[in-house]
């Protein structure tokens, strides 16, 4: 097994590809030791000293990690720790653990022809390119022109998540649904 690696905008967070699914559908994020135990995989993962956050796309796995941990020390205990996973057989997720295949909080009510709107130019034009650096944006909410998003992956914490935000996701929300006056990043 080959396992490909690539860096992200955000230097603590490093994207794997293990050349397999990783997920059929939908993302999966970790951001605990405890939120993982739904799944084989990052349970492993997070059994590596220094890693503090791990999310799941189709076809890649990224990890981060803490400021005082080094990408030289931990890059091959990942690598074995993937390998080992898919090497044992185990299922990524747990029992019927499925994640959401859109990844996007419901909104109903007056709103939701807009709401609509938003989804599908996340859906087709942002969340594939966010995809690319490893991470993954979901809607949130909308309310009064003010779109809710919560960023995961290699996206949560990156230095140029908040220029993402503003210059590229609000600019193209701006530019096609005049209802949307801002776009505010969420935790969730």
């Amino acid at each position: 097994m080959f396992i490909q690696t690539e860096s992200t905008p955000n230097p603590a967070t490093l994207k794997f590809l293990p050349g397999q699914t990783v997920l059929d559908a939908g993302t999966a994020d970790f951001p605990s030791a405890v939120a993982a135990e739904k799944s084989p995989l990052a349970a492993r993962l997070f059994g590596v000293d220094g890693v503090t956050g791990i999310f799941f796309g189709n076809d890649f796995v990224t990890v981060t990690k803490s400021e005082a941990s080094e990408w030289d020390h931990l890059k091959p205990a990942l690598l074995g720790a993937i390998m080992e996973h898919y090497q044992s057989g185990q299922p990524v997720m747990a029992g019927n653990e499925a994640p959401a295949a859109s990844g996007h909080a419901d909104h109903d009510g007056p709103d939701g022809e807009i709401v609509g709107q938003i989804k599908e130019l996340l859906d087709t034009r942002v969340r594939p390119a966010v995809a690319q650096d490893g991470g993954d944006i979901t809607f949130h909410g909308f309310d009064r022109g003010v779109v809710y998003l919560h960023m995961q992956g290699a996206c949560a914490g990156c230095p140029s998540s908040t220029l993402t935000l503003k210059m590229g996701i609000e600019n193209l929300l701006r530019h096609y649904i005049p209802e949307v006056t801002e776009v505010r990043p969420v935790a969730v």
